[in-house]
């Protein structure tokens, strides 16, 4: 198998059941995914469905479940350098600076190396000239581009983004896919991104995964075979948002009538 094929991620039967008012609630049924090195995978799915229970578990904040979840042959024990998290909410300490958030998991390390570190990941996400300021000085995106330089500063082999652009206004997002290709594309990284959104997951990913309604499981796995970058207007680009768009219709009904 050639590197380029090479399964970075892995996930065989994983099912995931909540507790809630002494009743089990499922929330993930027998999921099965094989994410390939360098890859960008989106999740989509109505909400409720499990996305970002399943992204936890890839993450290793969640580890009471049933199944095997590997990264490059290992199971997935817990949280760890490994692994890049950026989730909707930025999550920075506001006492610290960009630079220092963006460095704060660099502690002990040698303090040259830090701040090379530190200076190429400022560059990568067009922040150098706010490493002084404080998260609260910072926009939406600026502050989620300090997130995405923090959770790649110890160059993690996968980074997963939990609706990370949800809380951005429609300009800002638009802006932010593009950085999302941009460092994705620089870093030749996994990614695995959740959203709500069709048409930023066709934009984004090589692979969108169709997640069921609860309990979530693999629906369908839909190759975005477009050039790069990618055109929203264009025919192949819009038939396939309709035939994901037309999955959701189709998973309405179901959703709208699940009783928990």
């Amino acid at each position: 198998m050639s590197k380029a094929a090479t399964i970075e991620l892995e996930v065989r039967g994983l099912t995931k059941v909540f507790g809630a008012n002494g009743s089990s609630v499922p929330a993930l049924d027998n999921v099965n995914l094989a994410i390939q090195r360098g890859e960008f995978v989106s999740i989509v799915g109505t909400s409720g469905c499990g996305k970002t229970t399943l992204l936890r578990i890839m993450a290793g904040l969640e580890n009471e479940f049933d199944g095997v979840v590997e990264l490059e042959g290992k199971p997935v024990a817990g949280p760890g350098m490994d692994k890049g998290v950026v989730f909707q909410d930025h999550r920075l300490l506001p006492w610290l600076t960009v630079e220092e958030n963006i460095g704060f998991g660099l502690v002990g390390r040698p303090e040259a190396e830090r701040k090379e570190l530190v200076q190429k990941y400022l560059d990568l996400v067009g922040l150098k000239k706010f490493k002084k300021a404080y998260p609260g000085q910072l926009s939406g995106g600026m502050a989620q581009r300090a997130a995405i330089a923090r959770a790649l500063v110890n160059r993690p082999k996968i980074l997963l983004l939990d609706e990370p652009l949800g809380a951005l206004d429609a300009l800002t997002r638009l802006y932010m896919q593009q950085e999302l290709e941009k460092i994705w594309h620089e870093e030749q990284l996994t990614m695995v991104m959740v959203t709500h959104d069709v048409e930023e997951a066709i934009y984004l990913s090589k692979i969108v995964v169709l997640m069921s309604c609860r309990p979530g499981r693999v629906k369908r796995v839909i190759p975005v075979n477009l050039p790069r970058p990618r055109n929203r207007d264009h025919p192949d680009f819009i038939a396939i948002k309709n035939e994901l768009l037309q999955e959701f219709k189709l998973q309405a009904k179901d959703y709208f009538a699940y009783d928990i």
